[in-house]
């Protein structure tokens, strides 16, 4: 049996941010909206908005239980920056594509003088191990012929091209640096900004949420729209999960009985949110048994 109440939140004083003066850098992946930036991130969190880290660590890449940079935010929480003029986008680096093409010769020329100078040192030693062995007994004779020897390998020697190792940087896999990259991720048509009858109804129940001082992330192995915290998800559980729906919405009743189950078994309360006369109707929903 599923029982249904309607929930009445008083309206808390909304505090300013402390970091509302500091703009995040947002960077675009197609139409995923990221954050690179350690003062960024700091500042978001600073704001009560969680986003999802999804990057790799440098040290233990071969794991997902921690993640690391960047960060992924969710539509409302790009939407609320947006109206709060607290995000921007990043300039894209490297502009200029026959500059990048610069600076990556140059790169590449160092590297190559590095592994010769290298490559140099190695045939030494090895030349050095060789001669020091075959000639044991005369010093004099040996020693003559190895810096005979040594004199002409610096004269002569090469180190080849296609022996060069090249370093390739999958931090943010070269995007901003290829033109025809950058071009195939700008999309006519970008996700976020696709026609969605529920985008209002989320949108309106993340800000009324968020503004009661709660911490919202996506809730989509759980069967909602937002997971909602009572503080900062590090150190609390999740208390409810959101479903936004319009206040006409019809719902079907296996649909409901489904996700208040659910909510039951994760020990979660389950929130139907509906955005109403200029504010939002919440009816909490508790799995109590079978009749």
């Amino acid at each position: 049996m599923c029982a249904a109440e309607d929930l009445v939140m008083d309206e808390p004083p909304r505090k300013q941010d402390s970091s509302s003066s500091h703009v995040v850098g947002l960077s675009l992946c197609d139409s995923a909206p990221l954050l690179w930036r350690s003062d960024d991130l700091r500042s978001l969190r600073a704001q009560g908005l969680v986003g999802a880290l999804l990057g790799s660590l440098a040290r233990t890449p071969r794991q997902n239980v921690r993640l690391g940079r960047p960060l992924l935010l969710l539509p409302e929480e790009e939407r609320l920056l947006s109206e709060r003029h607290a995000a921007a986008a990043l300039p894209p680096a490297n502009q200029d594509a026959e500059g990048a093409e610069l600076v990556q010769e140059a790169e590449q020329q160092r590297s190559y003088e590095e592994q010769s100078v290298l490559a140099l040192e190695d045939r030494k030693s090895a030349l050095l191990q060789a001669m020091t062995s075959s000639h044991t007994g005369e010093s004099g004779t040996a020693d003559e012929a190895l810096q005979q020897r040594l004199e002409a390998l610096d004269q002569s020697f090469t180190f080849p091209r296609s022996a060069l190792a090249v370093q390739l940087s999958t931090a943010r896999a070269g995007l901003t640096q290829c033109p025809e990259s950058r071009a195939f991720l700008q999309a006519d048509w970008p996700i976020r900004a696709q026609a969605d009858p529920h985008c209002p109804a989320r949108y309106q129940v993340f800000r009324d949420l968020r503004g009661r001082g709660f911490y919202l992330t996506s809730a989509g192995k759980f069967g909602g729209d937002f997971l909602v915290y009572p503080g900062d998800p590090l150190r609390f559980h999740a208390h409810f999960i959101a479903v936004c729906l319009s206040a006409d919405e019809p719902i079907c009743l296996l649909d409901l009985l489904s996700v208040a189950r659910l909510g039951s078994n994760v020990k979660k309360t389950v929130l139907l949110c509906s955005p109403a006369g200029g504010g939002v109707l919440y009816t909490s929903l508790q799995w109590s048994g079978m009749v």
